[in-house]
């Protein structure tokens, strides 16, 4: 099993209020699985995804990712197992600006000292050209189209190599084809092996998901 929560609650405090954004979430998640989390905006939906990506930790119970017990490790073996183990991809691509498509591919590679500077640009070169962008390596997300910064960004999200992908509406910001052209891609990941979680709100993208997850008022229903 990749990912085991385990009556997982979050309580966040404003003050002297508590705000719960997480009740009592027990929920797994296979390799290769491709999983949709559905629900309204504030059922919980976003919480989870930041869980399950070691971004926000559990008021109380227990993750399990691949294994390892990842709720009480320092922010610094954290973000660790972050680079290791996931990918990300946002709605709004986070892209950085003034940065070739290839260097911002390059960019998680920085932190492994392993990767030398040459096998860092040949293997985002390979990830860009695989995703159909070889003919845009220096173009910035400037001048490339939403589906194509989309693409670049998840490059970025598998150029370690990650077991799992988490995607927070990763078409959110797309028009309808390029928004099927990215789900079509998603599905040739999870064909090879990897993981995805995503979250959405359309119907018609979370029909690209092998199972599908609602969400309410923190809980899954």
């Amino acid at each position: 099993m990749l990912i085991s929560l385990k009556n997982i609650t979050k309580i966040y405090h404003v003050g002297e209020i508590e705000i719960p954004a997480l009740g009592d979430i027990s929920l797994e998640i296979g390799k290769g699985d491709f999983v949709a989390i559905m629900g309204a905006s504030g059922s919980g939906k976003s919480t989870l995804l930041n869980m399950l990506g070691c971004l926000d930790r559990p008021t109380s119970g227990e993750y399990l990712l691949d294994g390892e017990a990842v709720s009480g490790l320092s922010s610094d073996a954290l973000a660790g197992v972050r680079n290791r183990k996931i990918g990300f991809v946002f709605q709004n691509f986070n892209l950085l600006p003034r940065t070739s498509a290839l260097e911002n591919v390059e960019l998680p590679l920085y932190y492994s000292a392993s990767v030398s500077g040459a096998a860092r640009k040949e293997k985002a070169q390979a990830l860009l050209t695989r995703l159909g962008l070889g003919e845009r390596l220096d173009h910035h997300p400037s001048q490339l189209s939403g589906g194509q910064q989309q693409r670049v960004a998840i490059a970025r999200a598998l150029v370690n190599d990650p077991p799992l992908i988490l995607a927070d509406e990763p078409t959110g910001n797309l028009d309808s084809r390029a928004g099927v052209e990215i789900m079509n891609l998603f599905t040739s990941l999870n064909n090879d092996g990897i993981t995805m979680v995503m979250v959405t709100h359309e119907n018609d993208i979370a029909a690209f998901a092998k199972r599908v997850i609602h969400m309410r008022d923190g809980k899954i229903v």
